[in-house]
C-alpha cells in the first residue's frame, strides 16, 4: 500500500504532543487564563476595588482565601483582574511588535541591497540605546492623547471618564512596548526572508509575473509562521516582565487598577508585615511565565524543519 504523507502542521503537532512539559504548560496556561479572565466574573467574588476597612490585612480564610491587603481588598479578586491586565498587556504589545517587525523584516531581506543595509543601521541604532528610558519617554509622551481619547469615548457613549480610564489608560503602555519591541523579531524575520527568497517557489512566482508585494505577503511571510510563532510565544513573558518592572517603578498600570508588577510592589512593601500580599502574586506570575518558556521551547523543537519524523 502506498504511504500516505502528512503536512508539517500535523507533524509539528504530534511532536508537540509528545513533549509533557510544553502540553502541561499550554493546560496551565489555559487554566490560568480563564481564571484571570472568567473569575472576577462570579458573583461571590467581591470587585477589586471594593474596601472593606473593618477586614484590613487579614490572614488567608474562607471568606478571603488569599486574604486582604492594607485597605481590606480582597486579594484573589485583585490576582486576578491584575492577571487579566498583565496578560493583555504581554498580548496586545506583543502584537504590535510582530505586526511591525514582520513588516520591516521582510521589506528589508526581500530589497537587499543599500536599502537592507540602511534599514538594519537604524535596527542597530536603536538597539544601542537603552530601551528601558525609551518605553518611559514614549509612555509619557502619549499620555496626554490618552487622556484626550478618554474624553472623547467618554463623551460618545456617555459613559463616565472613570469608567472609560481603566480601557484607554492601558493604550500608552501598549504603544511604548509594542514600537519598541520589535527589533528582534525583524533581525530575525530579515534573516529567514533573505533565505527563501532564492528557493525555486519565488522564482517560479516571479517567472509568472507576480508582483512583489503578492510573493512577500502570500508566498514568503506564510513559511515564516513557525519561527513568528516561537518568537512570540517567547517575546510574551518578556514583555509581561517589563511591564512588571515599569508597575514596580511606578510607571505601568495606574491606580486604582493593578497589574502583577503593581501587586508585586505592593506586597513588597509590605512583606514583612504581611507574606501573603507579596507570595500569590508573585506565584501566580513565575508559573505563568515559567509556562510560556516551556511552550516556546515546546514549539520551537516542534516547529523545526530539521527535526528528524519518528
Amino acid at each position: 500500500m502506498e504511504e500516505q504523507g502528512s503536512s508539517l502542521w500535523k507533524d509539528a503537532f504530534l511532536r508537540l504532543s509528545r513533549n509533557r512539559a510544553a502540553m502541561f504548560s499550554l493546560l496551565a496556561l489555559a487554566l490560568i487564563a480563564a481564571a484571570c479572565f472568567l473569575g472576577p466574573l462570579l458573583p461571590w467574588l467581591p470587585h477589586p476595588n471594593v474596601q472593606d476597612l473593618s477586614r484590613i490585612a487579614e490572614s488567608p480564610s474562607w471568606d478571603h482565601w488569599f486574604g486582604t491587603d492594607q485597605l481590606g481588598r480582597d486579594l484573589l479578586a485583585r490576582v486576578l483582574y491584575g492577571g487579566r491586565i498583565s496578560l493583555l498587556v504581554g498580548v496586545v504589545a506583543t502584537g504590535v511588535s510582530l505586526v511591525i517587525g514582520v513588516a520591516y523584516g521582510l521589506v528589508s531581506g526581500y530589497a537587499g541591497g543599500r536599502l537592507d543595509a540602511l534599514m538594519m543601521r537604524l535596527v542597530d541604532v536603536l538597539f544601542a540605546l537603552p530601551f528601558i528610558v525609551l518605553v518611559i519617554i514614549f509612555s509619557l509622551s502619549v499620555e496626554e492623547p490618552a487622556r484626550r481619547l478618554t474624553q472623547w469615548v467618554s463623551g460618545m457613549t456617555g459613559w463616565s471618564v472613570e469608567m472609560v480610564s481603566p480601557m484607554t489608560g492601558l493604550i500608552p503602555l501598549f504603544i511604548a512596548i509594542g514600537a519598541l519591541g520589535w527589533l528582534t523579531l525583524a533581525r530575525i524575520v530579515r534573516t529567514q526572508t533573505m533565505e527563501l527568497k532564492g528557493q525555486e517557489f519565488v522564482e517560479a512566482a516571479r517567472s509568472l509575473g507576480i508582483g512583489h508585494m503578492k510573493i512577500l505577503f502570500r508566498h514568503i511571510a506564510p513559511n515564516l509562521f513557525g519561527a513568528v510563532i516561537v518568537y512570540t510565544t517567547l517575546a510574551v513573558p518578556g514583555i509581561m516582565l517589563l511591564e512588571a518592572v515599569l508597575s514596580f517603578l511606578g510607571l505601568g498600570v495606574k491606580a486604582p487598577n493593578s497589574s502583577w508588577g503593581t501587586l508585586i510592589k505592593e506586597g513588597a512593601d509590605r512583606m514583612e508585615v504581611s507574606p501573603e500580599l507579596l507570595l500569590f502574586p508573585a506565584l501566580l506570575f513565575s508559573a505563568t511565565l515559567l509556562a510560556l518558556n516551556f511552550l516556546g521551547d515546546g514549539l520551537r523543537d516542534a516547529l523545526d524543519p530539521k527535526s528528524s519524523k519518528d
